[in-house]
């Protein structure tokens, strides 16, 4: 009789450190429920990953659904993979390995399990991570078919194959891209059929399905499918219920099963992800992009990632720093798709307070100079007890990140606004035509016809400078932001640019120093026109919360002009002020810039940052002073 091995299996991770309640919202309508649902099944085998900071949030926060997964662990297979769920490929060596034996420890511990197989985050495969996992002692990973289908393998996908990187091999099981679209969206009766069409007579075709478990309950729609109307529980029956499905667990299907045979694959991960990741915004098999790429598509996930590269390279042996180094590789901040990703700010947030965190452990060196974003050019940090200070001279000598230690807040997480592929495809006014439930993929993007989508020319950093007419602020004469600056001693924090102005040259000389919760800007301007010009320099500073921050003693209004010599934001969250002291009255532009973005849900309107530009009067030359401090309140 002709058999189907179904091999089902979940993924369940939430960003680190990501809400309590939204983290609470996920365990209450798909962890549990899942769990719950499957303990009536005893017969039904499968496998389940969890990232590890998750699977400790729910031993610290619900021991019954702990227990349950405990009590379950005699019917699920446990894999492993990066502790705290980083983009493998994209960290260390000595990273990669630790993080793996890190969540291998707590479920050996816990669940009494020796993992074999791991779960790739984001399926981001690279042929260099394979001596790393086989010193893990992984032997089988998910990826998907597309991996396959991509570089030509098209003939036999129900199966695993092997894969060999200097000679260490290991097996590679493609999930069925057909049952990811389709589980749980279609009826049981259509998974029914479908998983049929795997059937062989030996029984050893694999019907592979490994996804979201928050597809289980999270997703638009699904707790009602899944659980109210009893999808699940259907699902599961099929083990049972229809004599040709039996389900097993990876691990089962790879001992009693051959290798399919060998391949090569590309540095690739799943089809929407070489879409999302692509740069040209072409889209075919053999020209998709990599995940890399968003490395150069935001300039701000590759700042974060560098900056924690920089901070594994000088690591030590202490525990505490080590921790906050991994958590720091975390990979949902670095990317963008269907989930808001890198334009989540409390995303952002999270990995500088780790970044930070680590600052702190490593001795303090007043001025540090070296390439951080491995741009070919040098980054000054200058560093206090209170503050840290990234100088980028090839930015237009601007303030590239300014951490507040205390706190571990970074006050230039910032985000630039861009132009993305599916704002072409936002609506006005769109429904859907039915009640049917589609995959996130397949949401209808609309927006409030009032709304404007704003795109940036330049990054939004602070210590910005450009030169306008007198007449309009928004003629532009000049602008400085991404000129190179020189630096007049490598050991100072003093740099010089030389500019042209309608054929005329220009001098701007920008120096930099920091002391204790101050630092000070000092800026030389001279050039060879006569006529009234003003000149800019833009802050964009980023706040946890806006409707609570006080400007100079009032309540923030979405946009605001000011005359004073002194600029004072009272922000309650970080419990500081933060004062600016200008040389003389300036005017003062303050606004708030959003982003609208993709999320699961639709779209996201987002405050990205509070963007300050402070406007002075001159003429030929110019000799202006800013002075930065944070108070404590």
């Amino acid at each position: 009789m002709n058999n189907t091995k179904l091999l089902f299996g979940i993924h369940c991770h939430q960003p680190i450190d990501n809400f309590d309640h939204v983290v609470y919202d996920a365990i209450a309508k798909s962890y549990k429920p899942f769990f719950q649902t499957l303990q009536n099944f005893p017969s039904f085998k499968c496998s389940v990953h969890f990232s590890g900071w998750l699977l400790e949030f729910i031993q610290k926060n619900d021991s019954e659904l702990f227990s349950l997964i405990q009590k379950l662990s005699v019917q699920i297979e446990f894999f492993s993979g990066g502790f705290y769920e980083p983009i493998l490929a994209s960290i260390p060596s000595k990273d990669r390995i630790a993080q793996i034996q890190k969540l291998n420890i707590f479920i050996e511990t816990y669940f009494n399990q020796t993992p074999k197989g791991l779960w790739l985050t984001e399926r981001v495969w690279d042929d260099s991570i394979i001596g790393d996992l086989k010193k893990c002692g992984i032997e089988y990973v998910i990826v998907d078919d597309y991996h396959l289908l991509s570089n030509g393998t098209t003939q036999n996908l129900q199966g695993y194959y092997l894969t060999e990187n200097n000679g260490e091999t290991i097996a590679l099981f493609p999930i069925s891209k057909d049952l990811r679209y389709t589980i749980p969206f279609s009826s049981t009766a259509q998974i029914e059929e479908k998983l049929e069409s795997f059937s062989s007579k030996d029984g050893s075709n694999g019907a592979i399905i490994f996804d979201d478990g928050e597809k289980f309950g999270i997703w638009p729609k699904t707790y009602e499918l899944c659980y109210e109307h009893g999808w699940l529980k259907d699902f599961f029956a099929l083990d049972v219920t229809n004599g040709t499905i039996e389900s097993q667990t990876y691990k089962e299907f790879f001992e009693s099963n051959k290798p399919l045979g060998l391949i090569y694959l590309k540095t690739v991960s799943y089809e929407e992800m070489g879409h999302w990741s692509n740069l040209d915004r072409s889209y075919h098999y053999s020209q998709s992009g990599i995940w890399k790429n968003f490395f150069i598509k935001y300039q701000e996930s590759n700042w974060i990632h560098k900056r924690v590269l920089e901070l594994s390279k000088n690591q030590t042996d202490d525990e505490l720093y080590l921790d906050c180094l991994y958590k720091a590789q975390c990979n949902d901040v670095l990317w963008h798709g269907v989930f808001g990703g890198i334009y989540l700010p409390n995303l952002r947030d999270n990995a500088y307070k780790y970044i930070i965190e680590c600052e702190k452990m490593q001795p303090l060196e007043a001025l540090s100079i070296y390439d951080i974003d491995f741009d070919g050019y040098l980054e000054y940090k200058l560093s206090s007890n209170d503050l840290l200070a990234i100088v980028k001279p090839n930015l237009g000598a601007s303030i590239v990140e300014l951490d507040i230690k205390a706190k571990n807040f970074n006050l230039l997480n910032t985000l630039t606004r861009r132009e993305e592929e599916y704002h072409k495809n936002i609506k006005k006014e769109a429904k859907l035509e039915n009640n049917e439930i589609a995959t996130i993929h397949d949401n209808v993007l609309t927006m409030d016809e009032n709304i404007q989508i704003h795109q940036d020319s330049y990054l939004k950093k602070s210590s910005m400078n450009s030169i306008c007419d007198d007449s309009s602020l928004f003629t532009q004469f000049i602008n400085l932001s991404d000129a190179i600056f020189t630096p007049i001693k490598e050991n100072e924090s003093t740099f010089t640019h030389t500019f042209n102005m309608m054929g005329k040259e220009g001098n701007i000389q920008k120096e930099y120093s920091l002391k204790n919760n101050t630092l000070e800007t000092n800026i030389i301007l001279e050039t060879q026109e006569k006529r009234k010009m003003k000149f800019v320099d833009e802050w964009n500073l980023h706040f946890a919360i806006y409707n609570i921050l006080e400007i100079n003693g009032k309540l923030l209004e979405d946009n605001l002009t000011i005359t004073s010599n002194k600029l004072e934001i009272f922000d309650p969250y970080l419990s500081s002020k933060i004062i600016f002291d200008l040389t003389s009255e300036t005017e003062i532009f303050i606004s708030k810039d959003f982003t609208v973005s993709q999320s699961e849900s639709g779209l996201d309107l987002t405050v990205q940052h509070l963007s300050l530009q402070f406007v002075t009067n001159f003429s030929n030359t110019l000799e202006y002073k800013i002075t930065f401090k944070i108070k404590e309140v």
